[in-house]
């Protein structure tokens, strides 16, 4: 048994964390993690504050940009993917340091891993509650300014496909370790502010029933539904290959999963949002869902809205 499964099993609180392969698991009791200088909080009900930090961004140029964006589009003809994440590492500047970052962050999931990175995630890996098992796939972004952004996002239909796409490939994930897969709730849209600007985000709910005894055998759970489909894309195999291929560059716990188990509830995020600290200074790392319908500088300006400090 792992000591995953040890711990859920004897209902003792625990953290846990991975990199976005499901390679590298670290887990950790609360009393090892505040050892470790591990610091997390999760709050769905935060309240927002006042924008207090900024970053100055200085990101890959379109043009390199592109000659990925380009590559993932021609796979996507070959018919080897049909949605990949396509993410990049922006350099930034800030004049704070991560715990300061951490601290003044607002977000449903925090946290900061010892001085290498902070994570402000808004979107939920898997909620367990009552032997339930919930995923929420967030895919769609748009700038809240743009009149009628709701409307427009909601009736694109590149974002469509795109999300319809990652449910289909979630609701499968699900059935692997869980009955009666079931969607309550079909693209709902949250509002993210971002510093700069506010994004409209659209989301869905998903739902399955777990077996009695998940406890015991947890770990197994957790790792059958990795990576997570919405960093990744569908047919979730060959988009991995892919995205090792083009993107150029080790993600790392970037799009990992970060986990607490209560004693007797589990709730858990997708690293996104997410800032790292290198020798070269601070990375920032993001991106987006591309389809067959994706137009290169959508997709570039998206990757650079997301990185910010909320």
């Amino acid at each position: 048994m792992t000591k995953i499964d040890k711990l859920c099993a004897s209902s003792t609180p625990f953290i846990f964390l991975c990199d976005w392969l499901g390679e590298k698991t670290e887990v950790y009791t609360l009393d090892e993690a505040k050892k470790e200088g591990i610091e997390f909080q999760i709050a769905h009900d935060y309240v927002p504050k006042k924008h207090t930090l900024s970053l100055t961004k200085h990101p890959i140029t379109l043009g390199r940009y592109k000659k990925k964006f380009d590559k993932v589009i021609e796979e996507i003809k070959n018919g080897n993917t049909y949605l990949l994440n396509l993410t990049q590492p922006t350099q930034v500047s800030c004049d704070a340091n991560l715990e300061h970052i951490y601290k003044n962050a607002n977000a449903p999931y925090k946290i900061k891993y010892k001085n290498k990175f902070v994570c402000f995630s808004p979107e939920t890996f898997i909620t367990i509650r009552n032997d339930s098992i919930a995923t929420f796939p967030m895919k769609g972004t748009i700038d809240a300014a743009i009149p009628n952004a709701k409307e427009k996002i909601l009736s694109n239909e590149k974002e469509m496909a795109e999300h319809v796409m990652v449910v289909d490939l979630l609701r499968n994930d699900l059935g692997i370790v869980a009955d009666t897969v079931r969607v309550d709730n079909f693209r709902y849209i949250t509002k993210i502010d971002s510093g700069e600007k506010s994004l409209l985000q659209v989301s869905s709910k998903i739902t399955a029933k777990l077996p009695k005894e998940w406890r015991s055998n947890f770990a197994q759970i957790l790792y059958k539904l990795l990576p997570a489909g919405s960093i990744s894309g569908t047919p979730k195999k060959s988009t991995v290959e892919i995205i090792q291929r083009i993107e150029g560059y080790e993600r790392g716990y970037f799009s990992g999963i970060f986990g607490y188990f209560d004693g007797k509830n589990f709730d858990s995020c997708v690293m996104i949002r997410f800032l790292e600290n290198t020798k070269e200074g601070y990375i920032y790392k993001s991106g987006g869902g591309i389809t067959l319908q994706s137009d290169a500088a959508s997709e570039y300006q998206e990757m650079l809205d997301k990185v910010y400090i909320p």
